[in-house]
């Protein structure tokens, strides 16, 4: 089991490219549930998730992520937004500036490994006008959109993509 989920982990590379093919509710339920269950600062859980089948707020957020237009090709779109104040109530000025940022960050990685998981692909898209982006979604005031996911299967095999030697990005200090 355990070398599964690695090899889910290892192998999950960003996808741009989608099949006209719409993702079933099943794996939708899923993968709200991979993103509700991250772990949060205090378990605060300062986040909402909006899931966009909407072609025109596709093409609104596309339009917002500076013409990405692939993600407007997505069958489906998750948008992870923080609630920055619900987490400064918790933890004050660093609640608000980086713990809720963390927290969505948690779960936009949960929702990428589930998708994964069931031969879905995304892209995590953080280049986005975030007031533009907002008023697409008509958001509250106390939203704030943190990551733009588009989701589908992929058109193309995928593998994973070259990373930095170990010893470039980690230190075992004993």
């Amino acid at each position: 089991m355990t070398l599964q989920l690695l090899d889910v982990i290892y192998n999950r590379s960003s996808c741009r490219d989608f099949l006209d093919k719409p993702v079933d509710d099943w794996m939708i339920e899923n993968l709200l549930e991979a993103l509700r269950r991250a772990p949060s600062a205090g378990n605060i859980q300062p986040w909402h998730f909006f899931v966009i089948l909407n072609q025109k707020i596709k093409e609104g957020l596309a339009k917002a992520a500076y013409g990405q237009n692939f993600i407007a090709k997505a069958p489906i779109v998750f948008v992870v937004c923080a609630n920055p104040i619900m987490s400064s109530l918790g933890y004050g000025k660093r609640g608000r500036s980086l713990y809720c940022i963390q927290d969505t960050a948690a779960a936009t990685e949960n929702l990428l490994i589930a998708a994964e998981a069931m031969e879905l692909a995304g892209c995590w898209v953080g280049a986005f006008n975030e007031e533009e982006a907002a008023k697409v979604l008509n958001l509250s005031h106390y939203l704030r959109p943190v990551a733009i996911v588009p989701i589908g299967y992929p058109k193309k095999k995928r593998g994973p993509t070259h990373k930095k030697p170990m010893d470039e990005v980690a230190t075992i200090i004993k």
